[in-house]
């Protein structure tokens, strides 16, 4: 977060405490997936500022010391940049949640995004599950143009393959993933 933060990256000031604590500057401002629920017109405006905010971070050399997981390069990854990680505040837009940090390609890092905003959804309610995957499709068409699209699906099957990593998902997600890293969307 550090080192993002220190070549102007909208992260929150945070300070170690000891080696598994810190304490992080406090945000006020909903995130962008909550804004997104109450205010669906924006889904332009934030698929905008999410790419963005994806562009602004590959612009910055990773440290060498992180990890490469999903391929050689040197941007700086978040590998978990999507709208509920996006705190909106009156001094604009902070990227939050950082431990999956990486260096690679940036590309593999809109890929793990595209997965997530694809794949993810609420887990109760079939009115829920029915607004969010409309919402979902129109998001990440919005997002998806701002980016070479081809170059983006070369890395789908490696942030599969990383986000597949992730034991915690529920099974219908963990499907979801499957059939999107295997035959595209």
């Amino acid at each position: 977060m550090e080192h993002a933060r220190a070549h102007g990256y909208p992260v929150p000031a945070a300070r170690a405490v000891d080696d598994t604590d810190i304490v992080m500057e406090r945000l006020d401002g909903p995130t962008m997936l909550d804004d997104l629920g109450r205010r669906p017109w924006r889904i332009g405006r934030h698929a905008a500022t999410l790419a963005a905010l994806h562009r602004r971070l590959h612009t910055i050399a990773a440290p060498p010391w992180l990890p490469a997981p999903v391929g050689d390069g040197e941007a700086m990854l978040h590998l978990d940049l999507h709208p509920d990680n996006v705190m909106l505040t009156p001094r604009g837009p902070f990227v939050i949640d950082w431990p999956n940090a990486a260096r690679g390609p940036g590309a593999a890092d809109v890929a793990h995004t595209w997965i997530v905003i694809a794949c993810s959804a609420p887990t109760t309610g079939m009115y829920r599950r029915a607004l969010s995957a409309g919402g979902r499709k129109l998001l990440l068409r919005a997002f998806l143009r701002r980016f070479d699209r081809v170059e983006i699906e070369r890395h789908l099957g490696t942030a599969g393959a990383y986000r597949l990593a992730n034991r915690t998902l529920p099974e219908p997600e963990l499907r979801a993933i499957r059939h999107l890293t295997r035959y595209g969307d």
